[in-house]
C-alpha cells in the first residue's frame, strides 16, 4: 500500500530534558497549540488523546513508544471529522537529538494509504505549531497566536 507523509525539522536552542517536558506537559502544551492540549501517561501502551480548549476530543490513540527523552511514536486517529477520521490510524513520530546548544527535533506523520486528507491537513498544521513551541522556548512566547489568521493587506 503506498504511503502519505509529512517530515518536518527544526532546530530548538533548549536542552532535550527542556523539550521532552514542553512536549508532554498539557499546561505548556496549551501556549504553543493554540489552547489545545494532550492527555496521557506517556508511557507505551498509554491512551493518548488531543483536546480542544472546550473538552472536544480531536485525536485519539495510545502510545506506541516513549524513550524520555529522545523518542515518542502516537497512533494517532482523528476523531472530529469523518473523513479523517475514516482514513484510520496514522503515526506521528518524534525525535529528539542534541546538536551543540540546540536539539534537533523531527516529526514524521505518516499513514498507510494515498493521498491521505489527514496528512494533507497536518502539513499544514505542524509548522506552525512548533513554530510556537521555538519561540516559546527560545524567548518565552509564542509566534502565532492564531493557527489560521486573516490575510492581512499590505501597504502600497
Amino acid at each position: 500500500m503506498a504511503r502519505s507523509t509529512f517530515v518536518y525539522v527544526t532546530y530548538i536552542r533548549t536542552t532535550p530534558e527542556k523539550l521532552w517536558s514542553a512536549l508532554t506537559d498539557a499546561q505548556f502544551m496549551k501556549q504553543y497549540w493554540f489552547g489545545m492540549h494532550c492527555e496521557c501517561q506517556w508511557t507505551a501502551g498509554s491512551p493518548w488523546k488531543l483536546v480542544s480548549e472546550t473538552g472536544q476530543v480531536l485525536d485519539a490513540g495510545d502510545i506506541i513508544e516513549a524513550e524520555p527523552p529522545r523518542r515518542l511514536v502516537i497512533r494517532w486517529r482523528h476523531q472530529n471529522k469523518p473523513e479523517f477520521k475514516a482514513e484510520g490510524d496514522s503515526r506521528c513520530t518524534m525525535e529528539l537529538e542534541p546538536v551543540g546548544a540546540a536539539v534537533k527535533l523531527s516529526i514524521t506523520h505518516s499513514i498507510e494509504r494515498d493521498s491521505s486528507k489527514l496528512i494533507e491537513a497536518v502539513s499544514g498544521g505542524w509548522p506552525k505549531i512548533l513554530s510556537n513551541l521555538k519561540s516559546l522556548l527560545e524567548t518565552g512566547s509564542a509566534v502565532l497566536a492564531d493557527p489560521y489568521p486573516a490575510a492581512t493587506a499590505r501597504a502600497g
